[in-house]
């Protein structure tokens, strides 16, 4: 993986696509990051309600044919499931703490409606036949997010954005301060997307080489 520094301090990681299947899910989710782009433009916590509707989709969808395969096949999970559904969980947090933020508008949650239907279809065919692919998109997706989350806190640095009172639900969450800040949650969420991006890589690198690997249920937060 490239990496560089992000002004907030966060290593900013980047698989180097490989081959066919790589390049899809890379160009796939830069198309994504483009739509986000042009309609969000600079309304980060808008832009997370909508990112996180979708990033809480993928380890639910893999947690399932994860399990179903297991049972067809009559042996151990190795950690997976767990893992992936911890994984969903961690996304739905993030997005229940974006909607406290952003108070999104009745057409956004339409669109949050659309895009989830359409995104958990793909995805769900996607990881049918090709889990490395799947998991190849999610940590390419991850990595956007990360990216996105550190132009957030450029943002709430820079004054642009202001830095309110962090919403209770993320302050139970993440165990807060009670005075903690929208800041110091962008903080915690950026970070759980980077240990996102890293296991869904790892998983896909695994894949790809025949490996199967164990899950870490430790990634997600407990």
């Amino acid at each position: 993986m490239a990496h560089s520094q992000a002004p907030q301090g966060a290593e900013i990681l980047h698989h180097e696509p490989k081959g066919f299947t790589d390049h899809f899910a890379y160009g796939f989710v830069k198309a994504l990051r483009f739509v986000a782009d042009s309609f969000f433009a600079k309304r980060y916590g808008h832009r997370a309600v909508v990112l996180e509707t979708v990033a809480a989709v993928p380890g639910m969808v893999a947690g399932l044919l994860q399990h179903l395969k297991c049972l067809r096949h009559i042996r151990d999970d190795q950690g997976w499931i767990r893992e992936l559904l911890d994984e969903a969980e961690n996304e739905r947090m993030h997005l229940m703490t974006f909607i406290e933020v952003a108070k999104p508008t009745w057409f956004e949650r339409a669109v949050i409606m659309i895009t989830q239907l359409i995104f958990y279809n793909v995805y769900f065919f996607l990881y049918l036949f090709s889990a490395k692919t799947a998991h190849r998109v999610v940590g390419y997706f991850e990595e956007e997010a990360v990216v996105s989350y550190n132009q957030y806190l450029e943002e709430i640095d820079a004054g642009r954005h202001a830095n309110t009172e962090a919403p209770q639900i993320a302050i139970d969450y993440w165990s807060l301060a009670e005075d903690a800040t929208l800041r110091d949650v962008v903080i915690a969420v950026r970070d759980d997307e980077a240990g996102h991006r890293d296991r869904n890589h790892y998983f896909a690198n695994s894949l790809e080489a025949g490996d199967r690997p164990k899950g870490n249920s430790t990634l997600a937060h407990s």
